[in-house]
């Protein structure tokens, strides 16, 4: 790919040029028009190479892979640290799941500094995915945490241990207006603060470091088109170091190629004490592509490419919500059954999908403004616009 100018935007023409080629499995074998880019990335072509050259060297050097896979994990580490905004690479915890970092965090926590009977009280706000919405209500039900769920409109710190926000909101696309002062009113109260970024990274452009959170979750398998498994949690300089969590593996040791025993357990240097197992290797494409475009470029083509199906939509007569800086990267169309609407559309050879009576539309890099006009009036169509 050769590299765009400093400073010049990205054109259709040029992503046609330079960009589409690297996905030309996907764009073969998925003829449709493809509007869930929010949901799950389509893969580039290095993807099922970088997979096979993991297996390669496994059935090449046995046990001696581990040295090209620790690498991969290291690289992984690196390139999620520069896209988010994290002053060092080992702050990064790679893991299979956001929900999964939530774990670590919530079995990091060491009783509640105001919770009741000495467990730690979390507030999280009622916009959360539900896979971290109900890890929260079962850590509530096990006894482990005290839980306070409030509206993230108008969310309150309280006399929480820890808060837990995301930066957009799944359903709807928002983006939280006051997270700035959200988060230092949590810090000045004492509180810890997780954010999940997971449709904040790689659409939008994040800086861990300066917003000054404590934890913060996302994944490659939206907007940085890496598959599942391959997440992370971020834990911050000086709390890396200090805080440990019941959720540890071989990894995590100081030596972990040693096999020591050691009694008390020695932990490696610091974001090394918080890792656990051993992640996937086809994430690095997605993640490596992102950053030569820039986040900022792709953001501005973005919100390009959402108001252009907003316009188109419009001249179907049908309303939509989401374009603009205060959304992420997809727009929404209410209706009260979202779900069959999107089941009609994909009848239709436009995938797109539903929360609750938001259907989400998300254009990308690889969607031509022709088909933008073509899902638009797909969608007008069904709605009798």
């Amino acid at each position: 790919m050769s590299v765009i100018p400093r400073g010049e935007p990205l054109t259709e023409a040029w992503l046609r040029e330079q960009v589409w080629p690297r996905f030309s499995r996907v764009r073969t074998e998925h003829r449709g028009i493809y509007l869930a880019n929010h949901s799950l990335g389509r893969p580039p072509d290095r993807v099922a190479a970088d997979v096979m050259h993991a297996l390669n060297a496994w059935y090449r050097a046995m046990g001696e892979a581990w040295t090209e896979w620790q690498a991969a994990r290291e690289r992984f580490r690196a390139l999620v640290a520069q896209l988010v905004g994290a002053t060092r690479a080992d702050c990064i915890i790679p893991k299979t799941s956001a929900g999964q970092g939530l774990r670590a965090v919530l079995n990091a926590l060491e009783g509640g500094k105001r919770g009741k009977r000495g467990k730690p009280h979390v507030v999280a706000s009622d916009g959360e995915f539900d896979s971290i919405d109900f890890i929260l209500r079962v850590y509530r039900e096990k006894g482990r945490i005290e839980l306070r769920l409030t509206p993230w409109r108008d969310m309150s710190v309280g006399n929480a241990d820890l808060v837990v926000l995301s930066s957009v909101m799944f359903r709807s696309g928002e983006r939280v207006a006051n997270l700035g002062k959200l988060i230092r009113a949590a810090r000045a109260s004492g509180a810890l603060v997780l954010l999940d970024v997971y449709h904040h990274a790689g659409a939008l452009p994040l800086d861990l470091a300066a917003l000054e959170v404590d934890f913060a979750i996302g994944g490659s398998y939206k907007y940085l088109r890496g598959g599942p498994g391959a997440c992370w949690l971020y834990v911050r300089p000086g709390l890396v170091e200090t805080m440990r969590t019941l959720d540890t593996g071989w990894f995590a040791k100081h030596e972990p190629f040693g096999y020591e025993r050691t009694d008390p357990p020695q932990f490696g240097a610091g974001g090394d004490a918080w890792l656990e197992s051993t992640p996937p290797v086809q994430a690095l494409a997605g993640l490596e592509m992102t950053l030569e475009l820039g986040v900022d470029r792709l953001r501005e083509y973005s919100l390009a490419q959402k108001q252009l199906l907003h316009d188109y939509l419009a001249r179907q007569n049908v309303a939509a919500a989401g374009v603009g800086d205060d959304f992420g990267a997809f727009i929404t169309v209410t209706h009260p059954q979202a779900e069959k609407l999107a089941q009609d559309l994909a009848a239709h050879g436009v995938v797109a999908d539903a929360r609750g009576e938001h259907l989400r539309l998300c254009p990308d890099i690889l969607n031509s403004e022709a088909e933008l006009a073509q899902g638009a009036a797909a969608l007008g169509a069904l709605l009798g616009g």
